[in-house]
């Protein structure tokens, strides 16, 4: 099959969650089809990545995306308000991008086009009217489900008012815009109801999130270590959230119990409330290269979430690598688990800290926990499989019309 695949930017170097879903389904996809890709190439690193995808794609179309800030292009900010239009989708709303997809689309007979992410569905305008059968929206979350959890969390009053304004327009806008694509794809089946109840006329297929469970094996306990560990993309408002909440209500519960207990926090561009827990005795990495180092030091991976949508790879990660892991049910949410089976639920500060010193203390519930998560990723989230199913899609869509 041709494919033409529009994502919101370049999925390598891989640094968060949609990048990960995106360059391993891409490169699994592209080994038995012919995969042209268009995206945003938002810094320097992402532009030098083009050769590395020029060797698995058939083709790749860049751009660098347009001014980012919030009262920027004030004329279209204006028109999308008029047109029902989300206005936060502006900021990746390229003519030269558009140009680059309408180009490739004229001279290329694509089998099926496959748009990712929800801030990339204006670029169906660039399809023609005849070829949208054979079109796919990838939602990675039902963003107005996520955002309205998300304005609950921030603290800035204005950009609180311009989330709730541009969440609004999603609402609406996101289940009518959805109906003009050929399939919808979400990650969970908790979003294709939630889609569905907004517009029962979607036609709409799960393909979860994944996890290479050949590349990460189950690694050795560190028999001293008393380590709990989050791993995440800090400039994400859920992600800090998850963790000062963690750090203020639920931390101190626990070290009164286990005086000797860590907190490392691992991801990119942690804020400035973040980088001050350095001096309150927490490790707080930044960007790092390679997660799996401070995995093996770790005892317990905690998913501590207030906000947020779609299911974790974090949480698929530390099952493959044989991290138990406590979660808030936001955290673990889409996920097809069973509490007490292959993770610990818990939604009170009480209950969170009550279940880390259970797993930090009791070696055969770890073991437990772990052994049973790591047959649940293997059985239903390896990236090999995933990726099969998404190709399964792909061939339906291809058939239409033929």
């Amino acid at each position: 099959m041709r494919i033409l695949f529009i994502v919101d930017s370049l999925p390598y170097p891989i640094l968060g969650g949609a990048s990960l879903r995106n360059y391993n389904l891409l490169r699994r996809i592209a080994s038995v089809n012919e995969v042209w890709l268009a995206a945003f190439a938002m810094n320097a690193e992402q532009t030098e990545s083009v050769s590395h995808f020029q060797e698995f794609c058939a083709g790749v179309e860049v751009e660098m995306p347009g001014p980012q800030s919030a009262l920027s292009n004030i004329p279209g900010l204006v028109s999308y308000f008029l047109r029902g239009t989300p206005p936060e989708l502006r900021f990746l709303d390229s003519n030269p991008l558009k140009r680059k997809i309408s180009k490739l689309v004229s001279k290329i007979k694509f089998d099926v086009i496959h748009i990712d992410q929800v801030h990339m569905g204006l670029y169906l305008k660039t399809i023609p009217d005849n070829q949208h059968p054979r079109t796919i929206w990838g939602l990675h979350d039902y963003d107005f489900n996520k955002f309205r959890q998300i304005i609950e969390l921030e603290p800035k009053k204005a950009r609180k008012f311009r989330l709730w304004l541009n969440n609004q327009l999603i609402y609406y806008w996101e289940p009518r815009h959805a109906e003009k694509f050929g399939n919808i794809i979400t990650v969970s089946t908790l979003d294709k109801q939630l889609l569905l109840s907004k517009n029962p006329k979607l036609k709409i297929e799960v393909i979860p999130n994944g996890v290479d469970t050949h590349a990460l094996l189950p690694i050795a306990e560190d028999n001293e270590s008393q380590v709990l560990l989050f791993v995440g993309n800090m400039a994400y408002l859920p992600c800090s959230d998850g963790v000062i909440h963690f750090y203020e209500h639920i931390f101190p519960l626990i070290k009164k119990v286990i005086p000797s207990v860590e907190l490392w926090v691992v991801g990119k561009d942690p804020p400035d409330q973040i980088r001050e827990l350095k001096n309150k005795g927490v490790l707080v990495t930044g960007r790092v290269d390679d997660v799996k180092p401070y995995y093996e030091k770790s005892k317990v991976c905690i998913v501590p979430l207030r906000a947020g949508s779609g299911t974790r790879l974090k949480i698929l990660e530390a099952m493959a690598l044989g991290r138990p892991v406590v979660s808030t049910s936001i955290g673990c949410e889409g996920l097809d688990i069973t509490n007490g089976k292959e993770l610990m639920v818990a939604d009170t500060p009480e209950l969170f800290a009550k279940k880390t010193i259970e797993l930090l203390t009791d070696l055969t519930l770890r073991k437990q926990i772990t052994d049973q998560a790591r047959e649940f990723v293997v059985k239903n989230h390896e990236w090999n499989m995933v990726a099969q199913k998404l190709i399964d899609v792909y061939e339906q869509v291809a058939s239409i019309n033929q």
